[in-house]
């Protein structure tokens, strides 16, 4: 790529609206994953419960079910990809105060409720902003495209993630809640100002024929074997990743850190290194070439999962928190560039919508269920499951945790033997050029 090319690829109007899609996606999300917890944790409830509330994210595991819809359908004169944008855009603004109107510990029972509607909003909101960006999109800005996307959600960690924890120091919940809420204002604006793509015009004409050719393609062109391996890929590749970051803002309190502390530095550490590790991944990856980024950047966000380890016995200062969290989250952002351009390469472009919530809602799988039981692991008790299965599980206590997590990445990369194959570049671009 020349440096006109690149240049006109980084400054258009479709990059400045991947970046406004991102942030939107983003925020909902980190509210689940880094707020909440921690206004259940600063209200007393215990590490079990939080764990159990990641189960609240399961729409964005099931959300593939209703996809279809959001490709049959618009109901608005927006068009189809707008309209379900802003529709659930509007729902989030009027969910996401609602929590401050409760209390962790005497309304335990309602939140879950609460958090699964805006789980609910967020993955259907993700349905149509991964279609309408792989639509606006030209084929030579995927890879492009997607990066800036992705920062773009991660920087929308902040918000929830930095500044709502330090305003919580000074501010009542109600207060932290509403000010995150409006956050999701930029992105209705920018719904209601951009326009349709013009390939999204061609709906498909039944809704069974928007349910069945998606995964008739996929399986069609891959054949069950490869088409099973691939979708076992999604599912483990960041699941030891996953699982460490899951009650990160919980242990950091545990180790003693202020909710200010984490807002300042451990948000801050973690999101820029994070950042910077996308666009260095997506970078390195234009001469290493997909499959070659899978295996190295793998390996690099396997090994950084133990610098946690190293952390709980480590000196209680600063700049330890910052130093290993920043090359966690670092070595993260470069598996996560290799990982999203993986999925593009793998979606066809005639069945956008369905086949991006498909391998969306797999690589969101490890953060809903699994990440479920990690207060568990850490520290123990009985796990009742329904009403005739109940274990109890001793526990792991954080040290040993963050090693079972190092230990669970290796699924993953054992599947790139078959996936991936460090040799296989040819037959990533081929993918590349019929799409």
């Amino acid at each position: 790529m020349t440096t006109h090319s690149l240049r006109e690829s980084l400054f258009n109007r479709r990059m400045l609206i991947c970046v406004g899609t991102g942030f939107t996606s983003g925020l909902p999300l980190y509210l689940l994953v880094s707020l909440l917890p921690a206004w259940l944790r600063d209200g007393g409830v215990d590490l079990k419960s939080i764990g159990l509330m990641a189960l609240v994210q399961l729409p964005y595991i099931w959300k593939f079910l209703w996809s279809p819809l959001c490709d049959r359908y618009g109901l608005l004169p927006l068009g189809r990809r707008r309209t379900w944008m802003a529709v659930t855009q509007l729902a989030l603004l009027a969910l996401i105060p609602a929590f401050g109107w409760l209390v962790p510990k005497p309304d335990l029972s309602i939140i879950p409720w609460l958090a699964l509607a805006v789980a609910f909003f967020s993955a259907s909101q993700d349905i149509a902003i991964d279609a309408y960006r792989r639509e606006i999109l030209r084929d030579e800005e995927m890879g492009l495209g997607n990066v800036v996307h992705v920062n773009a959600y991660k920087i929308a960690s902040l918000i929830p993630g930095s500044l709502s924890l330090i305003l919580a120091d000074f501010l009542p919940w109600s207060a932290v809640y509403w000010l995150t809420a409006l956050f999701m204002l930029p992105g209705l604006i920018m719904t209601l100002m951009v326009t349709e793509p013009e390939y999204s015009k061609g709906a498909p004409k039944t809704l069974r024929s928007a349910v069945v050719e998606p995964f008739r393609e996929f399986i069609g062109r891959k054949g069950w074997a490869s088409a099973l391996a691939v979708l076992a890929f999604i599912f483990f590749y960041k699941l030891g990743d996953s699982m460490a970051t899951a009650l990160a803002t919980p242990f950091y309190l545990d180790m003693g850190y202020s909710k200010t502390q984490i807002g300042l530095v451990a948000k801050n550490a973690g999101l820029w290194l994070s950042v910077l590790g996308g666009i260095v991944g997506g970078i390195w990856m234009v001469y290493l070439g997909i499959a070659r980024s899978l295996w190295i950047f793998g390996v690099l966000q396997a090994l950084v999962i133990l610098g946690f380890a190293w952390l709980v016995k480590a000196d209680h200062n600063l700049v330890n928190l910052a130093a290993i969290i920043g090359a966690e989250a670092f070595g993260v952002g470069l598996g996560t560039a290799a990982f999203v351009a993986f999925q593009a390469s793998t979606t066809h472009p005639s069945y956008t919508a369905t086949q991006f919530a498909l391998f969306s809602s797999l690589a969101a799988t490890p953060r809903t269920v699994v990440n479920a039981f990690t207060g568990f692991l850490v520290e123990g008790g009985d796990l009742k499951l329904g009403s005739l299965l109940q274990f109890h599980i001793d526990g792991l206590g954080w040290d040993r945790f963050f090693w079972v997590c190092f230990v669970a990445t290796l699924p993953g990369m054992l599947l790139l033997f078959k996936v991936a194959p460090w040799n296989s570049e040819d037959n990533f671009s081929r993918q590349q050029s019929q799409t």
